[in-house]
């Protein structure tokens, strides 16, 4: 897809309090103590706000109120588990690049949304149009996704599969099993 036709192409996600349609609100600028908290929520989104606090050397309040307003701002989108997903039974992975019929993003994407194991979805520049991350039980059902649900969606032209061998997440800091993020 020419570079031109791409802009403006996905629609980006409302933040709280925005008002749709209203000219976007620019991001505001973080501090080296807002980068640190989201550093250490990333890494232990069940971590207290007391232990944030003390990390971060500030009070249990300062804390909570900057952590509210990053989720207030939409800096922070939510917490999420990090999932081993071989431990959850979708031992096969892939990243699988498609091309698309110029102007179908938003079509593709809606039911990309829906195929099982789907991960992440994005809309690049270069050789392809869409970056697909699944995760399936196993190669055989890869294989269907891809040549069962993914080619028959008539905006699709063409897909390459790229297995995925071996991950880092670079957020693995190990386990953790503290308390979901309260103000103790």
């Amino acid at each position: 897809m020419p570079d031109e036709q791409m802009a403006g192409a996905g629609s980006t996600p409302v933040p709280p309090g925005a008002v749709p349609g209203a000219p976007p609100v620019p991001p505001r600028p973080l501090d080296p103590i807002d980068r640190s908290i989201m550093r250490l929520l990333q890494a232990d989104g069940r971590a207290s706000i007391r232990s944030v606090a003390e990390q971060v050397h500030v009070s249990r309040a300062n804390a909570y109120a900057r952590i509210n307003r990053l989720i207030d701002d939409g800096v922070i989108r939510g917490f999420t588990a990090r999932v081993n997903h071989e431990r959850a039974g979708q031992g096969a992975s892939a990243y699988i690049t498609l091309k698309i019929v110029q102007n179908s993003w938003r079509t593709v994407r809606e039911q990309l949304r829906e195929l099982p194991g789907a991960a992440h979805i994005a809309l690049v520049s270069g050789d392809f149009d869409v970056l697909l991350l699944v995760h399936t039980p196993d190669n055989r059902t890869l294989r269907e996704l891809v040549l069962t649900r993914l080619q028959s969606i008539p905006e699709v032209l063409s897909t390459r599969t790229l297995l995925v061998f071996e991950e880092t997440d670079l957020l693995d800091t190990g386990p953790t099993a503290g308390p979901a993020l309260t103000e103790e």
